[in-house]
C-alpha cells in the first residue's frame, strides 16, 4: 500500500471532478453516437456501403493530423483564461452544432449530394471536436500533480464517461420506434400518394422513419453535449503557466518554425520509452476489444436467437449497456483501490488478467444449452417471474412517456449467463484508461524533467489518442476481415453451425491473446510512485510549484 498521503493542495475538488467527468461523457458520447448514426447512412440515406466506409475512413487521416496540432498550441497557449479553457469553451460549441448538422440530411436527396454534404461537414465537425477534446484531455494530466490522486481523477472521470455506453446501445431501438419520433402527417401523406403495398411500402416507411429518428436524436445529442462540454472550461482548473518558460509564440508570423517545434517535440515524446510502453499496451488491449466489440450483436442475434430479430429484441443493448453499469460503478473504483495499494503497474498486470479469465467464461455464458437449463432451473424461473413482474409493473408509465421500447422480453426466458462475464471483461477497459491516462500524466512529468519546459501535456494527450484512434480504424478493418474468414454471410437470414462456433471462438481467443501481449508490454514499466514522487519533488526544487 502507498505510503505516501495526498496532501490538500494536490487534491482535485469535487466540483472540478464532477466538471472534468461531464467532458469525459462527450468524449465518449460523439463517437459512440457517431458510430450509430453512421450505420444509417446505409439503411436510411440508401448510401451505398463502400462510400459509407469512405466517409467512415478518410476523416480518420484529417484527424490523425490534427491532434497533434492542436496539443502543440494548447501547450504554448498564453491567455489570462489558461492554455487549455479557450479552447475547451469554443470546442465544445462547435462539436455540438456540427454533430447535429452532420445528421440534418434529406433522404431524399441524391446519395452523391449526400456523400459530398456529409464528407464536409465531417471534416469540420472534426476541427471542433478536436478543439475540444486534445486540450480537455491535456488539462486532465495538469490539475494535480500528485500520483494517486491522478488515478483518482482519472477513475471518476471514465465512471461518468461510461454513462454515454449506457446511453449508446439504446440509440440503436429509439432511432426506428415510430412512438419516439414519429412521421409527420406531411410525410404520411406523400407515402400515400406513391401507392406503394407490402414489401415496397414497408421500405421506404422504414427508411423514412429511420431519417427522422436519425435528425431528431443528433439534435439533442448535439445540444447535450455542448451543455455538459462547456463545464470543464468553466470550472477546471490546470498549472499556473504563467510561470512556464519557453513557450512558442503561435501566430501566422511563427508558422514554419512553430512546425518545426511541433516535429522536434513529436520526436521527443517518441524517444519517451514509459510512454510508447503505455501507448503499445493500449494500442493492443483496445484493438482487441473493438475488433469483436459487434461479435456479441452478432452471436445473440444469431447463434442465442437462430437469425430472428424480433426474439433477440433488446437483449443486445442491455448487454452493452450493463457492461457499461458494471464498470462505472463496480470495476473502475476496485481499479482505483487497487492501484492505490498496489501500484500503477501491477493494477493493470492485475486488472487484465481479469479480463482475460471474463473472456473465456463468454464460452460458457453463451452457450444455448447452459442458458436453456438456467431458465429451466428454480433460479432462473423465480428470475424471470421477478423480472417480468417489475416490468409489468413499470410498462404503462413506460408507455406514458414513449419509452416502451425499454422493455425486455421475457416470453422463452433471458439468456441471463450472457451477463455471467461481464464483472470480470469489464476489467479490460475499465483499467485500461483509467490506469494509462494515469500513468501518462506521471510520463509529462518525466519528459519535463528530461527536456524542460515548455510542459507537452497536450502533445502527449494528442498521440496517446491518435494510437487510440489508430486501433479502432485498424479493429474495423480487421473485424469484417475476420467475419468474412468464419464464413459469416450478412444478408443470410440465419448462420451455418460452424461459421458462429468459430465466431464465439474468434469472440475470446483475439481479446485473450492482444491483452496477454500487453501485459508482457507492460511487465518492466518502470516509471513507479517512488520514481514519479522523486520526479515531481526534483521539477518543484529546480522551477516551483506551478
Amino acid at each position: 500500500m502507498s505510503n505516501f498521503k495526498t496532501l490538500s493542495s494536490d487534491k482535485v475538488p469535487f466540483i472540478q471532478k464532477t466538471a472534468f467527468g461531464s467532458g469525459h461523457l462527450v468524449l465518449n458520447l460523439l463517437p459512440g453516437a457517431l458510430a450509430v448514426f453512421m450505420f444509417f447512412l446505409v439503411t436510411a440515406y440508401g448510401m451505398d456501403p463502400f462510400l459509407a466506409g469512405l466517409l467512415g475512413g478518410l476523416p480518420r487521416i484529417f484527424d490523425a493530423l490534427t491532434d497533434p496540432i492542436m496539443g502543440f498550441i494548447s501547450d504554448n497557449t498564453k491567455s489570462k483564461w489558461g492554455r487549455r479553457r479557450p479552447y475547451i469553451l469554443v470546442g465544445a460549441v462547435l462539436s455540438g452544432v456540427l454533430f447535429a448538422l452532420l445528421f440534418q440530411m434529406s433522404e431524399d436527396n441524391s446519395v452523391m449530394f449526400n456523400f459530398w454534404y456529409f464528407l464536409m461537414m465531417s471534416l469540420l465537425f472534426l476541427v471542433g471536436n478536436t478543439m475540444f477534446a486534445t486540450p480537455l484531455v491535456g488539462l486532465g494530466y495538469e490539475m494535480t500533480s500528485d500520483y494517486n490522486e491522478r488515478t483518482r481523477l482519472m477513475a471518476f472521470a471514465n465512471t461518468v464517461g461510461q454513462v454515454a455506453w449506457m446511453l449508446v446501445p439504446w440509440f440503436w431501438v429509439v432511432i426506428a420506434d415510430p412512438t419516439v419520433f414519429p412521421l409527420s402527417d406531411e410525410t404520411l401523406r406523400l407515402i400515400g400518394e406513391m401507392g406503394l403495398q407490402g414489401d415496397e411500402l414497408l421500405k421506404i416507411t422504414n427508411e423514412k422513419l429511420q431519417a427522422t429518428g436519425v435528425r431528431n436524436l443528433s439534435l439533442i445529442v448535439g445540444i447535450g453535449c455542448i451543455i455538459l462540454g462547456v463545464l470543464p472550461a468553466l470550472f477546471c482548473r490546470g498549472i499556473d503557466a504563467g510561470k512556464m518558460e519557453n513557450r512558442k509564440e503561435i501566430s501566422v508570423k511563427t508558422l514554419s518554425s512553430s512546425f518545426k517545434e511541433l516535429f522536434k517535440g513529436i520526436k521527443q515524446v517518441s524517444k519517451n520509452k514509459p510512454f510508447m510502453k503505455l501507448c503499445g499496451a493500449t494500442f493492443l488491449v483496445f484493438n482487441g476489444f473493438q475488433m469483436v466489440a459487434s461479435f456479441s450483436f452478432f452471436i445473440i442475434v444469431f447463434y442465442i436467437y437462430n437469425g430472428d430479430y424480433g426474439q433477440a429484441s433488446t437483449w443486445p443493448a442491455w448487454f452493452a449497456s450493463m457492461t457499461a453499469v458494471v464498470t462505472a460503478f463496480m470495476v473502475i473504483p476496485i481499479v482505483s483501490r487497487i492501484a492505490n495499494k498496489k501500484g500503477k503497474r501491477k493494477a493493470f498486470i492485475i486488472t487484465t488478467v481479469i479480463s482475460i479469465i471474463g473472456y473465456c467464461l463468454k464460452w460458457w455464458g453463451f452457450d444455448n444449452s447452459l442458458n436453456a437449463q438456467f431458465n429451466q432451473s428454480s433460479i432462473g424461473k423465480g428470475l424471470n417471474n421477478v423480472v417480468a413482474s417489475i416490468f409489468d409493473a413499470i410498462n404503462p408509465f413506460l408507455d406514458s412517456i414513449g419509452m416502451s421500447w425499454f422493455s425486455m422480453d421475457l416470453s422463452q426466458g433471458g439468456p441471463w449467463l450472457m451477463f455471467l462475464p461481464i464483472p470480470f471483461m469489464a476489467f479490460g477497459l475499465g483499467g485500461l484508461f483509467t490506469l494509462m491516462m494515469s500513468m501518462t500524466a506521471d510520463v509529462c512529468d518525466l519528459d519535463e524533467l528530461e527536456n524542460g519546459m515548455p510542459r507537452k501535456e497536450g502533445t502527449f494527450g494528442a498521440i496517446y489518442w491518435w494510437m487510440v484512434k489508430l486501433g479502432q480504424a485498424i479493429a474495423l478493418v480487421l473485424s469484417g476481415a475476420i467475419l468474412t474468414l468464419v464464413g459469416f454471410d450478412e444478408g443470410a437470414v440465419s448462420q451455418s453451425a460452424e461459421t458462429m462456433k468459430n465466431l464465439r471462438i474468434a469472440d475470446i481467443v483475439i481479446p485473450a491473446l492482444t491483452a496477454l501481449i500487453a501485459i508482457w508490454v507492460m511487465w518492466k514499466y518502470s516509471l513507479d510512485e517512488k520514481r514519479a514522487r522523486s520526479i515531481k519533488e526534483t521539477l518543484e526544487n529546480r522551477r516551483g510549484k506551478l
